[in-house]
């Protein structure tokens, strides 16, 4: 891949006051270095006081895509395990036409089974939490009925294994023919969905080196339906550092190096003063 680096922001809207994050999204759209920001979907914290205060993801993008006018932006990853499919269908479409047009629709299985705390917040909201064979069926299902609902100018009947819509039909439709589709995640499972399905892949973990061999994974993948790899954009998310700049750097470097050029900095909070300036000048203009 030859595309220059895309550079973006995530605010996890956890443990944190909505002035703060609307904020850094307001002075991060008046910086033409930072091309996207990111929200993530998870109803409980999962990280800090369990108990302290977190937003739900999409209302809050919508506030933030009024105030604001070039950033694209979404949220990183959106759990498939939390909104019917065609639910989450009307939310993004209406989220697209607030943002005239700049929503990345980032959409994922959910929480890992095998992470111990995974069904807290499933628990607490009475949503099912099924295995991860059911999770990947309901995804690759909703990836097909999600842009069928964007893009179908009538009522269609949808008979899945995992959802059934009878007279489905999204009016209005987005701005953008079919926002892209970001899937995140990083087992083969959802690698093979992304090959079908996915313009944005968004390899998940704290080993880079692992997140490197499954982009190859990826390409394998792809080439086995007959897609060329290059056109599947590769997206990672990456910690800043407000204390050592310079590890955030060298982790650009080789994520970028390896041809992933959709970079998604993490932004710690408390966000001080100016981050938004200061990444663009410490972190994507060195």
């Amino acid at each position: 891949m030859t595309d220059a680096p895309r550079f973006g922001i995530m605010t996890a809207p956890q443990q944190v006051a909505y002035a703060d994050i609307q904020r850094v999204w307001r002075e991060a759209d008046a910086i033409p270095a930072i091309e996207h920001a990111w929200l993530f979907d998870h109803l409980l914290p999962i990280g800090g006081d369990p108990l302290g205060p977190i937003m739900e993801g999409w209302t809050l993008l919508s506030a933030l895509a009024a105030q604001t006018s070039r950033l694209r932006l979404g949220v990183m990853v959106t759990s498939n395990r939390i909104r019917p499919p065609a639910v989450l269908a009307k939310i993004a479409a209406t989220v697209d036409i607030v943002a005239d047009g700049r929503l990345d629709f980032g959409l994922g299985a959910g929480s890992r089974p095998s992470w111990p705390g995974a069904s807290r917040e499933y628990d607490a909201h009475g949503l099912p939490f099924h295995d991860a064979k059911h999770a990947m069926g309901s995804l690759a299902e909703a990836c097909t009925l999600i842009r069928r609902l964007w893009t179908e100018d009538e009522p269609f009947d949808f008979d899945g294994t995992f959802h059934q819509l009878t007279g489905a039909f999204c009016n209005p439709k987005p701005v953008q023919a079919t926002p892209p589709l970001m899937l995140g995640g990083r087992s083969t499972a959802v690698l093979r969905i992304a090959a079908e399905h996915a313009d944005l892949m968004n390899i998940t973990g704290a080993d880079l080196d692992d997140s490197i061999a499954r982009s190859k994974v990826l390409d394998g993948l792809c080439e086995r339906i007959g897609r060329d790899p290059s056109t599947l954009t590769r997206s990672i998310f990456l910690p800043a550092s407000y204390e050592q700049p310079e590890t955030t750097r060298e982790a650009i470097a080789k994520m970028t190096g390896a041809g992933f050029t959709h970079i998604v900095l993490g932004l710690p909070a408390p966000y001080p003063d100016g981050v938004a300036q200061w990444v663009a000048d410490e972190l994507v203009r060195t």
